[in-house]
């Protein structure tokens, strides 16, 4: 009898996900219900470093740290220089309200890019929405901080249903020399979804192929906003033993694949490809995106806060 060989794990980009914590509470817009009470989760250092060795054994080219705020991890730095280590390019994903001196010094690597969510030009306005007083003043002076140094760069911007707002907040960014801006959709998953249940109709097309995230307790997902499509735990299994099984096969094909010739890629969002700009041609809006009107409420959540 002929034994099918498994055909092999492939691999691009992986997001560890390695806190729930964050100091803002986003309560309209939070993908991942991140706050102040929220914890780091059951993975140990070691644990995500055995992670990131899975990931390049794999073919992984990126990773991103993300959260939560993945500043606030006290494994934070060994974590993301583990991954310059072994060669891999590192995105962090902060709201940029604290950085140490260390953090910069971590981010100047050249190997190291920043993201990061920008949620109006109007302080009360970007106050409200992250439910933290004084975000907006501290997350401008972080971006200019990061433009001075030479950071690599790219900003976030929602359009919760006002474009107006979106278009003034990518203007004052662009004024203030961040050269990598793009407009986000809101996606109705986490605290904006309310009582809806999640759906495969808010993803891009893309979760799952060649990419996949891994949350604070181990779980892996299709990605940070299909984190309802999970597959395997890697506490109890390898990354490859998990990317492989029956479960990550059905997870990765319950999400409806686009097939026009824009079609997002791999790493389409959070992490930036020339060939997948949200911010000029939207190929990567949720499959069931339908505009919001103006003034709506922010029933929704973004690609990434």
């Amino acid at each position: 009898m002929t034994i099918a060989r498994r055909a092999p794990v492939r691999l691009r980009f992986l997001s560890l996900e390695i806190t729930g914590r964050c100091q803002l509470t986003c309560p309209s817009l939070c993908y991942a219900a991140s706050g102040p009470t929220r914890g780091h989760g059951t993975m140990s250092d070691d644990d995500w470093l055995r992670i990131i060795d899975e990931a390049v054994a794999l073919g992984a080219e990126e990773v991103q740290l993300i959260g939560g705020e993945p500043t606030l991890h006290p494994g934070f730095v060994p974590i993301a220089r583990h991954a310059v280590d072994s060669g891999l390019r590192v995105r962090v994903y902060s709201n940029l309200l604290r950085i140490s001196e260390e953090h910069w010094r971590l981010l100047e690597h050249p190997a190291v890019r920043l993201a990061t969510t920008y949620h109006s030009s109007v302080a009360a306005e970007h106050d409200e929405v992250t439910g933290r007083p004084g975000s907006h003043t501290a997350t401008r002076a972080n971006i200019g901080g990061a433009i001075r140094r030479g950071i690599p760069l790219k900003v976030a911007v929602l359009d919760a249903g006002d474009p107006g707002r979106a278009e003034r907040a990518r203007g004052e960014l662009e004024a203030l020399g961040v050269r990598d801006v793009h407009v986000g959709r809101v996606r109705s998953v986490g605290n904006a979804a309310g009582l809806a249940l999640p759906s495969t109709a808010e993803l891009c097309g893309r979760c799952g192929d060649q990419r996949a995230v891994v949350l604070p307790g181990g779980d892996v997902a299709v990605c940070e906003i299909g984190r309802f499509l999970t597959a395997g735990n890697v506490q109890g299994a390898g990354l490859e033993s998990v990317l492989s099984s029956p479960r990550w096969a059905q997870a990765s094909a319950s999400i409806p694949q686009r097939t026009e010739a824009t079609a997002c890629h791999p790493d389409c969002q959070p992490s930036d490809s020339d060939s997948c700009d949200p911010g000029k041609n939207d190929p990567c809006d949720p499959m069931g995106y339908a505009p919001l009107a103006p003034g709506s409420p922010a029933a929704a959540v973004s690609a990434l806060v």
